[in-house]
């Protein structure tokens, strides 16, 4: 079977940094301009080519966001901006608009194309017309196929042309995100990268001639969440997606954190090193430990998208859970017993039992001691994000890893 890349967003430095670091084979971000978060960190050119060099140093890739459903005063534009990404090394630019791709292939031949989930190809015969038109090396699937109906198009298309699926995170009311609630509410585009999130709001049911009476549409202990999609996981399904013949499994979350990146990349990373290595029977003994790991950053109930079928529920989906918080960054490289710099997130004591989030998966410890780096005190605990901290660690630590604790909220 073939191996399968593991994509994953950042939306600046600190997310690509996590990424990388934690598994990502990619990764993919924007511009300041043409991609669909522009309220992201994203990327000026500098710090375009900067971001580049750093994922091939680690030998990694870097997809570029160019997929607004653009006008004609922007094409110009978006053939420059991709010039200056090709220049600063992209390995391919993701794109919703046929005719923004087949300009882009005449006028920015050397850059590889990938079609955006926007331009939801649902059939083979689309996939062929771009691969025609445009000359592209890879479909992101719309969101709304299901597993059988990806197998049958993967045989009909020619192998060099890639699929690419959506496997985690936040999925949209909209047809594969094609939604106009946001601007027609706020005037913020979501296909121009202002989405709002109106569909994550509460919601109430007035009736003509009554109001002021809010009547509750679908309601728990939560609010009402009309429009709020459950977030998708295919974690326990990597092997019916390779057997499908996905290329590339990607995670939404271009507006996360470092921390959600990390968490969510290493498990998936984990998970498809278990299947590639160990096989399928491995696979599945892992799979309860590394759904717990999931649960460990911030995201809402999940279900498995249209891959089986309709979406169970629909929508309803209420706030954000986790079970463990973020508390720290390790600044330096260390071995068991030598002192690691660390930078405090939220606050923790001395006796607290943390998790180390380190590339070879998460590692229990109780905290024995720490002290104040600035003063060499020894302290119980330290309250101000940002404070630098000397820690030692039962095992060996570098420069990236993550701490977190029991999220007492969550208790």
């Amino acid at each position: 079977m073939h191996k399968m890349e593991l994509l994953a967003p950042v939306g600046g430095m600190e997310q690509l940094k996590a990424a990388v670091r934690f598994g990502a084979d990619a990764v993919y971000g924007g511009m300041k301009s043409y991609g669909l978060r522009a309220f992201a960190g994203n990327f000026d050119i500098e710090q375009l080519k900067e971001a580049v060099d750093y994922t091939h140093r680690h030998h990694a890739k870097f997809y570029v966001t160019m997929n607004i459903l653009a006008e004609d005063d922007q094409l110009s534009g978006m053939v420059e901006a991709a010039q200056q990404a090709l220049n600063c090394g992209v390995d391919a630019a993701i794109v919703s608009d046929l005719g923004v791709a087949a300009l882009l292939h005449q006028q920015v031949p050397q850059l590889p194309i990938h079609v955006s989930t926007q331009a939801n190809i649902t059939n083979a015969a689309a996939a062929r017309i771009w691969r025609e038109t445009a000359g592209v090396e890879r479909i992101v699937l719309s969101r709304e196929l299901s597993m059988d109906q990806i197998a049958a198009m993967r045989k009909q298309l020619p192998q060099e042309l890639e699929l690419e699926a959506f496997v985690h995170g936040a999925m949209c009311v909209a047809y594969s995100g094609r939604c106009l609630l946001s601007a027609a509410l706020l005037g913020r585009s979501g296909n121009k990268g202002a989405c709002a999130q109106p569909c994550r709001w509460q919601y109430h049911v007035v009736e003509e001639k009554r109001p002021g009476e809010y009547l509750p549409i679908c309601e728990d202990e939560h609010g009402t969440y009309l429009f709020s999609s459950n977030d998708l996981c295919m974690l326990p399904y990597l092997p019916q997606l390779q057997k499908a013949g996905i290329a590339s499994l990607k995670i939404e979350g271009r507006m996360k954190t470092a921390y959600y990146v990390a968490t969510v990349v290493s498990a998936y990373r984990q998970a498809l090193n278990i299947l590639e290595t160990e096989g399928e029977e491995s696979f599945q003994k892992e799979l309860p430990r590394l759904l717990e790991e999931l649960s460990k950053t911030s995201h809402r109930a999940s279900n498995t998208g249209f891959y089986f079928g309709q979406p169970t529920p629909p929508a309803g989906a209420a706030g954000f859970s986790q079970s463990m918080e973020y508390v720290g960054d390790i600044l330096s490289d260390a071995n068991p017993g030598e002192a690691a710099l660390v930078r405090l997130k939220n606050r923790f004591f001395v006796g607290d039992q943390l998790e180390a989030l380190t590339p070879a998966g998460s590692l229990p410890f109780q905290v024995s001691s720490m002290v104040l780096d600035a003063s060499g005190e020894s302290v119980e605990t330290a309250s101000v994000a940002g404070t630098l901290l000397r820690m030692t660690f039962p095992f060996s630590v570098g420069a990236g890893d993550l701490l977190r604790g029991p999220n007492r909220n969550h208790l």
